[in-house]
């Protein structure tokens, strides 16, 4: 089912400013903690330039976090590993707004950022007690600079959502694999936006849901062509992710 949607307009005179950037932090490898900058450039279909998350096929290329949650949890600075801090609680924000972040740049939100183990490394039982609040992750759909102070707007395209469940996106990913093709598992867990770790649980899951034909390990059936998944990230979606784990709404 094909759902039309308005065009997205990066700077329309009635969108609502919500808040402000207040830092912005990048990431240069997994085995460096996050380096403030006063700004970023936003890449359409990337990402943040100079950072580890920029990935044309991921649905978490910037992570967005809100001080509310650093005051009332007293967290030290980048705890949360966000890359644009702002001063609003982002534990509100529906996956599929189109967040306008300074003059030009446009950020799709996809799904909340999980509070994971790294989190209670940092500060013992901060993921139960955070929840939601850790952050919403969003793709760059329209480049421009970012800096800290720029105001943060709503504009008033609403996008399909994805789904918070790691779960129901890997269903909804693994439908849409074409026939006669194929998705390693590694892959399958750059596109649904979860740590390779998750890999081991992926075989049973696509049993479970009818598609073990459709994921396979890396070195497996090498004779079967591998699906990219490229067309899940066209933009606007065509075609929504939601909570019965397949497209439509």
């Amino acid at each position: 089912m094909h759902i039309p949607h308005a065009p997205i307009t990066s700077s329309p005179a009635d969108a609502p400013v919500i808040g402000r950037v207040q830092a912005i932090a990048l990431r240069s490898s997994p085995r460096t903690m996050p380096r403030a900058v006063s700004a970023a450039q936003a890449i359409a279909g990337l990402g943040l330039a100079d950072d580890r998350h920029a990935d044309a096929l991921s649905p978490r290329q910037v992570l967005l976090a809100g001080a509310p949650a650093y005051a009332r949890h007293g967290l030290a600075p980048h705890t949360l590993r966000e890359n644009l801090l702002l001063d609003v609680d982002t534990s509100t924000f529906a996956s599929g707004t189109l967040l306008r972040v300074g003059r030009d740049a446009v950020l799709r939100l996809t799904f909340a950022c999980e509070a994971c183990g790294y989190l209670d490394a940092r500060q013992p039982g901060i993921a139960a007690a955070i929840g939601r609040a850790r952050g919403m992750l969003a793709r760059v759909v329209h480049g421009g600079a970012i800096a800290a102070g720029d105001p943060v707007a709503m504009l008033p395209t609403i996008l399909p959502a994805w789904d918070d469940d790691w779960r129901t996106r890997v269903a909804a990913i693994l439908a849409l694999v074409p026939p006669g093709m194929v998705v390693d598992y590694r892959h399958l867990a750059r596109l649904a936006g979860v740590q390779t770790v998750y890999c081991r649980a992926f075989p049973r899951l696509a049993r479970s849901l009818g598609f073990g034909h459709a994921a396979v390990a890396m070195a497996s059936q090498p004779q079967l062509p591998r699906w990219q998944g490229h067309e899940l990230f066209d933009e606007p979606f065509d075609e929504p992710f939601h909570a019965s784990g397949g497209p439509g709404r």
